[in-house]
């Protein structure tokens, strides 16, 4: 109490301050009474400066959410809370200092594949090196930021749940996006009020998405979310780095290039699309959808019937009231005509309900075949590069 009525002595009321306490959960982390001598210390020596902006940050999100978000000590006095994202597509790229132009697209796709959009991870690109050898110096080297930062993350964003929750994502990566009785049963474990707490929190801190769909068939909430792997630094390491950790720390594990990377083929396409899926809702404008409400936008999955009827995996579902956009996302050297017949099954398997169109819609990287565009399969097509202009 003596640190807030010292702060509070020495604000000007003449001026406008800001006073910022970052990282306030360790501040509380070995002091249970810490939020009690927060909400004293605004109430009795910071709340009567009408100039004051008393901001508090942390990365531990779930500390904040349980001791001050949800705490009715705090009640009324918060005036805004705001979750930090990745920072848009089209910011992203002013990493690269306006190089960019001159760069192939393959190589920035590549790095914000790997990284996502933190910035704390773009601020490492170094625009003058390709994008493997900035992989190779953030991801596989021993004092690469990317190859210290997962484990540092998540002891000290969630100190004693920190392997128990490593273990989680892992599941989510391996096996893909599942319910939380499909958790369970990957872990082995009971679905309790322990499971939903870490995938929560685990939500919270940004490292999974918890897709609250909308049933197509219905139009009516599903009735489990599905959770999946939305970060995509996360899923990389626990792929790509965390299983050559010895011989990284040895100084023995030779990179060359994401090419040589055992599934990275197949992964590279599973990354992009995350990346793409994090960052939907900028595609609003290009499906002509702006001002409409979006009810949900996520992956979508129907499960394969027992009497032998195919399941159903959408890339990206976007659905109003009206109208739901099937959006496929690919990421390949060249797109063919194959992908008319993927989409077609999808439409044909999908479920319809009445007064409801369905729309089509390519998102891509990669050279496109001119018959895909002339076949009338997708509504809409969309390069990649459009998501990464203003």
């Amino acid at each position: 109490m003596e640190a807030f009525r010292l702060l509070g002595e020495r604000i000007d009321d003449r001026k406008k301050t800001v006073v910022l306490l970052d990282e306030i959960s360790w501040m509380g982390r070995h002091e249970p009474d810490f939020p009690g001598f927060l909400k004293n210390g605004w109430d009795d020596f910071l709340k009567r400066h009408d100039n004051l902006i008393l901001v508090l940050c942390g990365s531990v999100s779930a500390w904040i959410q349980e001791n001050l978000l949800e705490s009715a000590t705090f009640g009324g006095r918060f005036s805004r809370s705001i979750v930090l994202k990745e920072l848009p597509l089209d910011l992203c790229v002013k990493f690269w200092r306006g190089r960019e132009k001159r760069l192939a697209l393959r190589e920035i796709v590549d790095v914000l594949s790997v990284t996502g959009g933190v910035p704390r991870y773009l601020e490492e690109i170094d625009p003058s090196l390709s994008a493997d050898a900035n992989i190779a110096r953030m991801c596989f080297s021993e004092d690469g930021p990317l190859f210290k930062d997962f484990n540092a993350i998540f002891s000290e964003v969630f100190g004693s749940t920190s392997l128990v929750k490593a273990d989680i994502l892992r599941r989510l990566a391996e096996g893909g996006p599942a319910t939380c009785s499909e958790v369970a049963a990957r872990l082995g474990v009971e679905r309790g009020g322990s499971l939903s707490r870490n995938l929560a929190e685990l939500h919270e801190a940004g490292f999974v998405s918890k897709d609250d769909n909308i049933n197509p068939a219905t139009g009516r909430k599903a009735k489990e979310a599905r959770y999946r792997v939305c970060d995509n630094y996360a899923r990389f390491y626990l792929k790509y780095i965390e299983p050559h950790e010895g011989e990284i720390r040895g100084g023995r594990y030779g990179f060359g290039s994401l090419a040589e990377l055992r599934g990275w083929e197949t992964d590279k396409g599973l990354q992009f699309e995350n990346l793409v899926v994090n960052h939907a809702m900028a595609l609003i404008p290009h499906l002509h959808l702006e001002g409409v409400t979006i009810r949900s936008a996520a992956p979508f999955a129907l499960k394969g019937r027992r009497d032998g009827g195919k399941g159903l995996q959408i890339d990206l579902l976007i659905q109003t009231s009206r109208v739901v956009y099937i959006v496929e996302v690919k990421r390949r050297i060249r797109i063919g005509c194959e992908i008319e017949r993927e989409i077609a099954e999808k439409v044909a398997a999908f479920p319809k309900r009445r007064g409801v169109s369905i729309r089509t819609a390519l998102v891509y990287e990669g050279e496109l075949d001119d018959s895909v565009a002339r076949s009338g399969a997708f509504d809409i097509l969309v390069p990649f590069a459009r998501l990464l202009e203003r």
